[in-house]
């Protein structure tokens, strides 16, 4: 969270904002992503980050400032995950397989899932946010 907040205040933090790994909808369902989804918000990890919990119907007026949300909590994410892949290259090297392969395993279900779904509810409020601009322009 430290270093997010650090990168947040660079000019290397914008491009971060539009990560996209796996845009294709196939192929997010094809990985369980909408399993993990309902796993999500029907567990006790829906308390988790009460920021971007969903009590009400979201206005439009707010979306700009729930996708910065998600973003950060996205980017914490990435860097939990890169930051437990070193420890799964020390358990490597050190031959310590089976507890790299349990590692991985976590690292994945904690980390890289829940940064798959937040990349893809940025991309459907990026949609919701495309079609409200071009109707204000056409108004």
């Amino acid at each position: 969270m430290l270093l997010n907040a650090f990168l947040a205040k660079t000019t290397f933090y914008q491009p971060l904002t539009h990560l996209n790994f796996i845009k294709n909808e196939k192929l997010n369902k094809l990985f369980g992503l909408n399993v993990f989804k309902y796993i999500l918000l029907h567990s006790f990890f829906k308390f988790f980050n009460p920021k971007l919990s969903m009590k009400k119907k979201i206005k439009a007026s707010e979306l700009n400032e729930y996708r910065k949300e998600m973003t950060a909590a996205e980017l914490n994410h990435l860097l939990a995950s890169g930051f437990m892949n070193v420890f799964i290259f020390i358990k490597i090297f050190k031959g310590l397989y089976l507890f790299a392969l349990v590692i991985t395993l976590v690292n994945l279900l904690m980390n890289i899932y829940p940064v798959l779904l937040q990349q893809q509810n940025k991309r459907r409020i990026d949609k919701y946010l495309t079609i409200l601009t071009l109707r204000s322009r056409l108004l």
